[in-house]
Formats: structure tokens, C-alpha cells, sequence
């Protein structure tokens, strides 16, 4: 049994309001230093980002990146529509020469980059201008993946402008000459514009650690555009 002097020397717990108080302190300690990291991002890459497709230079490639094509059965994914009417503009108005569709191909009923071929041949884009990236499993790997494997030297990245900022931060990270053309961004995104902030905070922290693409394999180069 404790003696009475061994219960008065024995450290006593901070009561439970001070636990919360520390708690929520740390989250919101944690919460600022991911909004500073978010705009630290555009900031770092806002040269890089253009809206305009008439102040857009001209690049021989355009990096489109994938995402599914549905958010439900039967509801399509306005981000896959804006980001595949954007290719198809910078196509129509020789903005770019060839595209290479990045995507996830985990299964084989959902392959992005299968699925944006197909769409944009129906938009009416030639077969011949489009190539597919099989291994796009993340925004790292389809932007390391153009450079290393497909031997693009420079391109124009085509995605909504939150996510064109991250796979820019990848780019300049790896001195990898992109710009990025900005896709139509849909109404409502409040809820992947938060998922965003703790993407880039992921990405800052891949990049640190030295995280590599999953897969690079022996170099495709793209063929070389007719001067």
C-alpha cells in the first residue's frame, strides 16, 4: 500500500481541460502550417500558370493528366470533361502538337488513360497526336515519367489550376521545364479544394524524403514534331 508522502510526490495528471486546450492548440498549430504550405505552393509557381490559351506560349507537348471519368454510376466528373475540352482546345488551336494521356491503370475495367483516348478520339482529336502513360498512378510519376521515360523535354501540363500548382511544385522540384494550361474549374469544389491542401502538404514531404515515381522503366521517347 502507497504511504501517504509516496501519493503526494507521485506526478499528478493535467486535468482534462487542459488536455483539450492542448489538443486543439496542436491542431490548429498543425492546421496554419498547412495553409501556409498550400500558399507557399501557388505562390512558388504562379509564372507558370496560364488561363489563357491566347497568352499560352506554344509547346510541342501537353502532359494531360487523369482522373476518373465518373463520381457515380451514371454522374460524369466535370473535372474529367473540363480537363479533356481543354486538350482538345489547345489541339484545335495548334497550341500543342501531341498529347500524353497520364493516368491510373489499376484494373482492367478502369484505366484513365485508355478512357481519355477514347473520348477525345470521339471529340474528334487524331489517334496519331495521342500516346498513353499506363504507369500515372500519382501526379509525381506523370510528371517525372514524361521527362524521364517519354523524353519530353518541355510541355504544358493540362489539369484544374489547384492541381496544375502541385504537379508544377513536382516539375520545378525536378527541374523539369512544364507550364501549366488551366482546365474549366467546376462550380462546387470546396470539399477537394481542402483534400488539395493536405495533397500539397504530402507532396512538400515526398519531395524532402526523396519519394520516387513506382515505376520508370526503359525510356519511350515520343517522336519528334514535323518543324
Amino acid at each position: 500500500m502507497l504511504s501517504k508522502k509516496t501519493l503526494l510526490s507521485w506526478p499528478s495528471r493535467p486535468p482534462l481541460k487542459k488536455l483539450l486546450g492542448y489538443a486543439l492548440g496542436l491542431g490548429l498549430f498543425v492546421l496554419i502550417g498547412c495553409f501556409t504550405i498550400d500558399r507557399a505552393v501557388s505562390f512558388y509557381v504562379q509564372d507558370r500558370v496560364y488561363e489563357d490559351i491566347k497568352t499560352l506560349p506554344d509547346r510541342h507537348y501537353a502532359l494531360v493528366l487523369g482522373t476518373s471519368k465518373y463520381i457515380a454510376k451514371g454522374k460524369t466528373n466535370k473535372y474529367y470533361d473540363y480537363r479533356l475540352e481543354a486538350s482538345k482546345s489547345l489541339i484545335d488551336q495548334n497550341k500543342v502538337d501531341y498529347l500524353l494521356l497520364s493516368g491510373d491503370n489499376r484494373t482492367i475495367q478502369y484505366n484513365e488513360p485508355r478512357t481519355m483516348f477514347l473520348d477525345l478520339r470521339k471529340m474528334g482529336v487524331s489517334e496519331s497526336v495521342m500516346f498513353k502513360d499506363f504507369a500515372g498512378f500519382r501526379t509525381l510519376d506523370s510528371v517525372v515519367r514524361a521527362n524521364k521515360v517519354f523524353q519530353v523535354p518541355s510541355f504544358t501540363i493540362i489539369s484544374q489550376k489547384f492541381h496544375c500548382e502541385r504537379a508544377l511544385l513536382i516539375a520545378k522540384h525536378y527541374d523539369i521545364d512544364a507550364i501549366c494550361f488551366t482546365a474549366k474549374q467546376p462550380e462546387v469544389y470546396f470539399e477537394t479544394r481542402v483534400r488539395e491542401m493536405f495533397a500539397r502538404v504530402k507532396a512538400v514531404l515526398d519531395l524532402i524524403i526523396g519519394v520516387k515515381p513506382y515505376f520508370l522503366g526503359a525510356p519511350e521517347p515520343l517522336p519528334m514534331p514535323a518543324e
